[in-house]
């Protein structure tokens, strides 16, 4: 039986009330082990939220939600940039939530950052549903170049049709990542309870676990926690 032995929560909302109370919960639920909170990166005075956020021992990185802007490119504005700048400083990863179209400035700013932690969510989104993959592909292998970026493995049936995805669906994708990043840089991610909407927890567990097994049990271990306990600083 698949057992958990601790996870990171990672935000939804923009609002610095989520951080107190994702930080409450974890306080509260041990296998909690670490949170990806929200600031506002543009905020002049963000690094002080940052010094405040540092004193937490399970506040571990932050996220905003990229994915959602009008300007694709916010990522690469001054003032987004100042922000992320400021993250290493203090020990925090950032968690990229981008879709496809957003890669390439994800690569400009990995490499703006070469000393910054950056990890993937969601690989990006493809669009499984609609087997597209060329572009989506291509922007991966050049994202990976930049060492200091991971990938979580995760989110892939909400990407896929939602009542007739089959797990074969998903290994073309699983293909790129796996050669692009290594398996020293690919970490599990459940998207629950997102992914509710497209199978639940143990369907997106079973893809993943069915499309691993040919890995040893040294590149099981990291790809199941161990890479996430390093980034995060669990």
């Amino acid at each position: 039986e698949y057992t958990i032995d601790g996870c990171v929560a990672v935000q939804a909302n923009q609002l610095l009330a989520e951080n107190e109370f994702l930080l409450d919960l974890a306080g509260k639920n041990d296998f909690i082990k670490g949170v990806v909170g929200w600031v506002d990166l543009q905020h002049e005075r963000v690094e002080d939220q940052l010094a405040q956020y540092a004193e937490s021992k399970k506040m571990k990185g932050f996220r905003h939600v990229l994915q959602g802007e009008s300007n694709r490119a916010l990522m690469l504005e001054p003032a987004f940039k100042r922000g992320i700048s400021c993250l290493e400083k203090y020990g925090f990863g950032y968690d990229l939530l981008i879709f496809p179209d957003q890669l390439s400035f994800a690569s400009e700013l990995a490499a703006a950052f070469p000393k910054q932690r950056f990890v993937l969510d969601h690989i990006a989104k493809p669009d499984i549903k609609g087997k597209s993959i060329e572009a989506w592909k291509n922007d991966i292998k050049l994202l990976a170049e930049n060492d200091n970026v991971c990938c979580k493995v995760s989110g892939l049936v909400t990407e896929a049709d939602w009542k007739t995805w089959h797990r074969d669906d998903f290994s073309p994708y699983l293909d790129v990542v796996f050669e692009a990043f290594g398996i020293e840089r690919l970490m599990y991610g459940s998207d629950w309870p997102v992914c509710n909407l497209a199978g639940g927890y143990k369907g997106v567990v079973n893809i993943v676990e069915n499309y691993i097994d040919q890995l040893s049990e040294n590149e099981k271990a990291l790809f199941w926690g161990q890479n996430a306990i390093k980034f995060y600083k669990l």
